[in-house]
């Protein structure tokens, strides 16, 4: 495997926390959007967002807003929460009955966001906070004192990118999830493995772009861990336009994109076909499962083993209905597509949307 961690993985970790905890005090400051895949919270989600207080979301660092499918009632965790805004987004999703844990770092961000948890609670109706707040290293996921097999899902907007041991991330974030659970999470990736030069420099790290993996490492880290093959949800390029950073990673190009890891059964699915019912908040006439799988309410579609592992041994199971394939269309199976993010804004032509975070800004 290509990525190694950097030699001075200490200094790195202690400047990224000094950055996020000490340097930036509003999300302008930032001088990079790349933790942006472009995705655009649905109208649902945004109405959540809406009822954040407004310095939990003056202090959110990231971009965009990571959200699955189907959370009424999930247990959830945020790797790298921040001042809390996406914990407090989806724990307006996941309902009184659910729960979303937070951790970060940054004691600064943590005293934001439990500054606020009474309040939150009072504007969602709920009797008590259905949220908590951990500091902690999501390299250290088993230190945290959280029992394994504890998570529905776990999400992350563009924080794994700041660690240098992403091996441990996704290690730790294996084993707390149920057998059956996701890892969904938008992050930036490069399009090479980079050069000591490029991981040893901290402003790089800060911004995103020193401690971004090279994708194809992030396909091998994920199965290496035991998770199944990663699904590729969306990618936006992202054009460095700032002088000084464009010349720091010349010859490198990003994107940031969203994946979703699924901690499957050990026993294999068989080929199937599968009928979307329809009706899950938010894709009442389309499922989405990743950028080539659409589901359609009523429409029967041929799947693969894994994708019909998927759809079978996990939350989306009850929105589904499972028949064996029939006889004559055994060679019609839809087959996975490319993982490859570059590839994927190549024949799509996909570039960042307008609103959405900024690009790198010129000097």
């Amino acid at each position: 495997m290509s990525f190694s961690k950097p030699t001075d993985s200490k200094a790195i970790i202690d400047g990224v926390k000094e950055f996020y905890g000490k340097q930036l005090t509003k999300s302008e400051d930032l001088k990079t959007g790349a933790c942006s895949s472009g995705s655009r919270p649905p109208k649902y989600a945004q109405d959540a967002i809406d009822l954040i207080h407004k310095e939990v979301v003056s202090k959110y660092y990231g971009c965009g807003l990571v959200i699955p499918q189907c959370l009424t009632d999930m247990k959830i965790l945020d790797l790298g929460s921040g001042s809390g805004r996406d914990v407090y987004a989806l724990s307006k999703l996941v309902g009184k009955n659910g729960h979303v844990t937070g951790v970060d770092m940054t004691d600064e961000q943590l005293d934001v966001a439990r500054k606020y948890m009474n309040y939150h609670a009072d504007k969602f109706g709920y009797e008590k906070p259905n949220v908590a707040f951990v500091q902690g290293y999501i390299e250290k996921l088993l230190e945290l004192g959280i029992p394994e097999g504890t998570f529905d899902i776990i999400v992350s907007n563009c924080v794994v990118n700041l660690s240098t041991d992403k091996k441990a991330v996704l290690q730790g974030a294996y084993s707390l999830l149920k057998e059956g659970g996701e890892l969904y999470f938008s992050d930036v990736y490069a399009d090479s493995d980079l050069p000591e030069k490029i991981r040893r420099l901290k402003v790089l790290w800060g911004e995103g772009l020193g401690g971004a993996l090279w994708w194809q490492d992030l396909i091998k880290i994920a199965e290496n861990v035991g998770f199944a093959t990663p699904r590729l949800v969306n990618a936006t390029q992202f054009p460095i336009t700032n002088n000084e950073l464009k010349k720091l990673v010349e010859g490198h190009q990003y994107v940031s994109a969203e994946y979703r890891l699924f901690k499957l059964p050990a026993k294999p699915s068989s080929p199937c076909q599968v009928i979307y019912k329809g009706g899950v908040l938010g894709s009442e006439e389309t499922f989405q499962l990743d950028y080539r799988r659409q589901f359609k309410k009523n429409e029967p579609v041929n799947v693969d083993e894994q994708t019909a592992n998927i759809l079978q041994n996990t939350r989306f199971a009850d929105w589904f209905i499972f028949n064996p394939l029939p006889d004559n269309q055994t060679q019609e199976v839809d087959k996975d597509g490319s993982l490859d993010p570059f590839l994927y804004i190549a024949t799509k032509d996909i570039k960042a949307p307008n609103g959405g975070c900024p690009s790198a800004e010129a000097d």
